[in-house]
């Protein structure tokens, strides 16, 4: 076990600019794992304002959201109407916390850690309900009522609650159990899964359970598109957030991060799942007999 890699986030938080890393230390990434120094935009009293953009992007991905969410609430008879507002409520409180935690707004450190915690307990919740979502399309329960968002709610919420409070944990070292996670290689099994591994987990299973209910209930190609491309956008802002960011750091001198293209891509993906899911609630699907889907 000594020598896997698994559980460790010393590399990724000196690659990175991930929430998580703010667990670890009350130094900067770059004094803490060897970061390049995001310095962004300097203000009184030696502060910065680390990502700007990541910042501004977050602020439009809730503006957003929240226009997404009105536009579900016109849509009176689509499937999962209430399941996907949860979604994209569960992703305004990751956006809401990013601005805090990625983007680097100066906050006293023990805030900064709360804001930490929220913010992975959202990740881990919002990306359960992504999920659940899936299955609401093949209507095992019927959609929109008590049964289905009560159990939505309750089981996203043991996972907020769940992660959240080893995230605490954590960043305040309440009960010492995660006290050698502070130190290097910073590992946190209990983090890596709930936030590194759970919610990838969960896309792959909406991704996937979403091809069998449009390719072969529905029996349509068109709404694959939608669906892809939020799969592939998803993937790009990862790839900015994990391969690509310490190289931007370094040839801006500090000025931004892959963190910035991170929160675009995501809020495009995000749209891209909207986008997809409105699709195939549209009324005009000629739906194979005997199906079952109503």
């Amino acid at each position: 076990m000594g020598s896997t890699q698994f559980g460790n986030f010393h590399d990724f938080c000196r690659d990175s600019t991930l929430p998580v890393c703010n667990l670890f230390t009350n130094e900067t990434a770059a004094a803490a794992f060897g970061a390049c120094d995001l310095t962004g935009i300097s203000l009184s009293g030696d502060r910065h304002l680390r990502n700007l953009g990541s910042i501004l992007l977050a602020f439009i991905a809730i503006v957003v959201s929240v226009g997404l969410i009105w536009r579900s609430e016109k849509k009176h008879a689509a499937v999962g109407r209430r399941e996907m507002q949860l979604f994209l409520l569960g992703f305004i409180i990751i956006e809401i916390c990013e601005i805090f935690t990625v983007g680097g707004f100066p906050l006293n450190d023990d805030v900064r850690k709360g804001f930490t915690a929220v913010h992975l307990a959202a990740i881990s919740a919002t990306s359960w309900v992504l999920l659940l979502n899936a299955l609401v399309g093949f209507q095992l329960l019927d959609d929109g009522t008590p049964a289905s968002i009560g159990l939505i709610c309750g089981s996203a919420m043991a996972l907020f609650v769940g992660t959240g409070y080893i995230a605490l944990d954590t960043g305040f070292d309440w009960t010492g159990h995660f006290q050698s996670s502070h130190d290097a290689p910073n590992r946190n099994i209990g983090l890596y899964v709930l936030y590194q591994l759970f919610p990838l987990i969960c896309i792959v299973l909406f991704y996937v359970l979403e091809a069998v209910l449009v390719l072969r209930i529905l029996g349509e190609f068109r709404p694959m598109l939608y669906l892809t491309a939020a799969g592939v956008l998803f993937a790009i802002g990862q790839v900015f957030n994990y391969v690509i960011s310490t190289h931007l750091c370094q040839a801006t001198d500090g000025s931004i991060d892959g963190a910035l293209f991170q929160t675009l891509f995501t809020l495009l993906a995000v749209s891209g799942v909207w986008a997809f899911w409105s699709s195939i609630t549209e009324d005009d699907w000629p739906l194979p007999v005997g199906t079952g889907y109503n």
